[in-house]
């Protein structure tokens, strides 16, 4: 083998620390990229957080800022050095002189003896009453956490009398129970848990397990959907006459109300339509997941990235970022003046660093903002019609469109698009949420899929329900409409918008 050199030239695609923090940046999330500015300014001096009352700041110092920033090399020179030196000695006198005046008046103003009835308050108002403040917030804060359904029931076990061997079986069955309130465990599996030498029966369990189903809420520790049915009926009031059709409607036949088969149901049960419409008013009363009410909510905010309003005065639509989303960030004037140049000192170089990886992360969220609001702006001026006239007026809308639009790749307008909130008279709405694929018309134009889910959802809202619309009669309504869908991308959209099929939509009377 011969060993020789080439040379070779091509062309490669290399990314850049600054373009990799970019893209970083632009895909994070609202709350992400604040916890990300957060470790910002807790690794970088040469950042600092813009507060609210230095917005009408010093103009001699936002002065001095935009030269900071306009300077690449990072630097003021080294014969200002002193200067800001001097400047931060005086104001640290001045803070001193400050304090020790504070601490005479505080000294002068407090008695050398106090009466007998006075109160420590009375004389000294100051920090003092800020530690029980504290602390009542933190018992407040203490007794707000969210209680669990499990919680709820030992509460109600501790106040229950019991016997110790019954408190034994009832904490096994309540660990045993699921979130929405259903015994998750079999009575078999619960003996078998238990140490042998007890010898509790599968009796006991069910007796005890028959003890916790009355707790609050009613019916948990189910077993079955019947069971938690039939707990909460057995506590109604028995003078109502649809409480006896009731119970006989779960107990025996509540696979043909599941599927709302009313005509076999009134055959077997023998009853009258309005009879058993009201056992029927009565059932849909009651709740078969009775734990979901005690467990603790899920519940999550979402704080928009983008706000959009309309003009009144031009009428036309607004897009605006978020001032509340992400913090203002500036450079460290005082800091960025003590990098001198030609300087090759460690702690000036850990100044000049620092300074440089700050201004590449403030252009990097100047980038983010800029690309945030070209999409945001192009996106609301292709769906004006759905902000005028909701969601029935979304246009069909792709990556691709948006990308040529603001002559950026796809791949960053999905970045851009991703986990970022659009506030608008309508409600907030995911960026993506803009996008979606089309269907043709009889006319040769387009329809968004979001328009058709739309229209499914009016249709249902305005059947009878003695006579639900299938999915081929709503094809054809919609063919009527001049926009072609086939059944099967019905029953998709259907499925998709959380509509039960015809079957299941029918009611014995009319809403």
């Amino acid at each position: 083998m011969k060993i020789s050199l080439q040379l070779k030239l091509g062309q490669s695609l290399s990314m850049t620390p600054q373009l990799q923090q970019a893209i970083k940046l632009l895909q994070l999330s609202t709350l992400d990229l604040q916890q990300e500015i957060s470790q910002a300014l807790e690794s970088n001096p040469m950042l600092e957080l813009i507060e609210h009352d230095d917005a009408d700041g010093d103009s001699e110092r936002e002065a001095s800022e935009y030269e900071i920033l306009k300077d690449d090399q990072g630097s003021a020179s080294g014969s200002g050095e002193p200067e800001y030196q001097a400047e931060r000695q005086s104001k640290s006198d001045a803070e001193e002189q400050d304090g020790n005046q504070t601490e005479g008046d505080w000294g002068e103003n407090i008695p050398t003896e106090l009466s007998t009835d006075s109160q420590w308050e009375d004389t000294y108002q100051g920090s003092g009453s800020s530690g029980f403040e504290g602390e009542s917030e933190s018992i407040e804060a203490r007794s707000s956490a969210e209680e669990t359904l499990q919680d709820h029931l030992l509460w109600q076990l501790n106040l229950s009398h019991l016997s110790d061997r019954d408190k034994l079986i009832a904490e096994a069955i309540i660990d045993s129970i699921a979130p929405n309130g259903r015994l998750s465990s079999e009575i078999e599996d619960l003996v078998q848990g238990f140490d042998p030498e007890d010898e509790i029966e599968e009796d006991e369990v069910i007796a005890v397990l028959h003890r916790i189903q009355h707790f609050d809420p009613v019916g948990v520790g189910y077993r079955s959907l019947s069971e938690c049915l039939l707990i909460q009926l057995n506590l109604l009031d028995n003078a109502d006459p649809a409480l006896a059709w009731a119970k006989l409607i779960i107990r025996d036949y509540i696979d043909l109300l599941g599927v709302r088969d009313y005509a076999q149901l009134m055959r077997r049960t023998r009853l009258k339509e309005a009879e058993l419409s009201a056992a029927i008013r009565l059932i849909e009363g009651l709740n078969p997941q009775p734990g979901a009410d005690i467990a603790p909510s899920t519940t999550t905010y979402v704080v928009p990235d983008v706000i959009v309003s309309k003009d009144l005065a031009t009428q036309s639509w607004r897009v605006e970022l978020n001032p509340d989303v992400a913090p203002k960030l500036r450079i460290n004037a005082d800091y960025a003046a003590l990098v001198q140049r030609g300087n090759s000192s460690a702690d000036n170089t850990y100044l000049r660093d620092n300074l440089q990886e700050a201004r590449w992360f403030l252009k990097s969220l100047q980038s983010r903002n800029d690309t945030l609001m070209k999409v945001a702006t192009r996106i609301v001026e292709h769906q004006i019609g759905f902000l005028e006239h909701g969601e029935e007026a979304m246009k069909p809308l792709v990556l691709h469109d948006i990308a040529e639009a603001v002559e950026m790749h796809e791949s960053t307008i999905s970045r851009v698009t991703t986990q970022k909130y659009m506030h608008t008279p309508r409600g907030i709405f995911e960026l993506k949420y803009f996008f979606s694929s089309h269907v043709s018309t009889a006319g040769g134009g387009e329809c968004s899929s979001t328009a058709i889910r739309a229209i499914i959802r009016k249709l249902v809202a305005a059947e009878n329900t003695r006579k639900p619309l299938s999915d081929s009669k709503i094809a054809d309504l919609l063919q009527e409409q001049g926009i072609n869908v086939a059944r099967r991308t019905i029953a998709k959209y259907r499925e998709g918008l959380n509509i039960p099929p015809s079957n299941e939509r029918k009611r014995l009377t009319a809403d």
